[in-house]
């Protein structure tokens, strides 16, 4: 009996290594890598938009700070302050530009906050806010002068007078919904 230990014994190693070879020669077929995506010769990468849609995740990019996810495929709840980069159109740096903003401000911000107001900031330039006392879908435009439309991009810097706090299980601090933004030549 002492020589069959041994015999079991090897014959056990030599399975288990077995099964290990087979295991690791056939692991490559189950891993699900992404691939990279590569850029066709001759193509550029996408590039900065004068008009961004928020529930388009391609504008992502655009979006500074202050924007929390995609709802719905469509639009996206702000913070009081919120930032964005958008293109000037072609010649807006001659003629200037309208800044268009689609929101809805949400029935729940007016029951909670009666009045809400919105501004927004070109470099050092701040425009005209806007005070929204009933719920519903609002375009905020403002004229932008050909100066502050110089350059590949241009920052806009948005601001509410004030938001709804978190509460409950929502920890965000809430402002407007934001469905699009753009710059759109005079």
């Amino acid at each position: 009996m002492k020589n069959a230990f041994p015999f079991e014994r090897r014959l056990s190693l030599r399975l288990f290594c077995s099964a290990l070879l087979v295991t690791l020669a056939f692991a490559p077929l189950g891993c699900k890598r992404q691939k990279a995506v590569v850029q066709p010769a001759g193509q550029a990468a996408p590039s900065m938009a004068s008009t961004i849609h928020l529930g388009d995740p391609m504008n992502a990019a655009q979006l500074i700070s202050g924007f929390y996810g995609i709802e719905n495929n469509a639009w996206r709840w702000t913070a009081r302050r919120f930032s964005l980069v958008l293109r000037p159109p072609l010649g807006a740096a001659q003629k200037g530009a309208f800044l268009h903003l689609q929101l809805t401000v949400p029935p729940v911000i007016i029951e909670k906050l009666k009045t809400i107001s919105l501004s927004a900031a070109i470099h050092d330039a701040t425009l005209a806010p806007e005070t929204y006392t009933q719920p519903g879908d609002y375009t905020y435009t403002r004229e932008i002068t050909p100066e502050l439309l110089a350059g590949e991009s241009v920052r806009v810097d948005f601001q509410l007078n004030r938001s709804m706090p978190p509460s409950g299980a929502d920890r965000r601090d809430l402002g407007v919904v934001v469905l699009s933004a753009g710059l759109e030549l005079k």
